[in-house]
């Protein structure tokens, strides 16, 4: 199965996924202590099975045990759950959500610096 975005999942799956990327890959076990009031391990189970049955994940198999690794990249995950962020909370508008997070963040100088870079190097791309 392809890889999918990670747009339409739901509040669980995501925690999953979450926890998948940040271990690269894990076992139900794993994920079932990971994961914030988990449900039992057979639910666990299940939903990874679902997870992977709708493409966001695949499994490789360690003797009698399942890891489950992303089909998404990370940076790939990462960009599409920014986007339904951009666009469930800010309207599409990546400048409301520059200004939501710039008027929260206590940044450093040299953060300032690297973004102004990267705004820099969006205008000279024509983006």
């Amino acid at each position: 199965m392809t890889a999918k975005a990670h747009d339409n999942l739901s509040r669980r799956e995501r925690q999953i996924m979450d926890i998948i990327h940040r271990l690269g890959k894990a076992t139900a076990t794993e994920v079932m202590d990971a994961l914030p009031n988990p449900p039992s391990y057979s639910t666990v189970r299940a939903l990874l099975r679902l997870m992977e049955e709708k493409g966001y994940l695949r499994h490789e198999t360690d003797g009698t045990k399942y890891v489950y690794l992303p089909t998404l990249a990370r940076e790939k995950a990462r960009q599409s759950a920014l986007k339904q962020m951009v666009q469930t909370f800010f309207d599409g508008s990546t400048e409301q959500a520059v200004a939501a997070l710039l008027s929260k963040s206590k940044l450093k100088q040299d953060e300032l610096d690297r973004l102004s870079l990267l705004i820099e190097q969006a205008r000279k791309e024509g983006r």
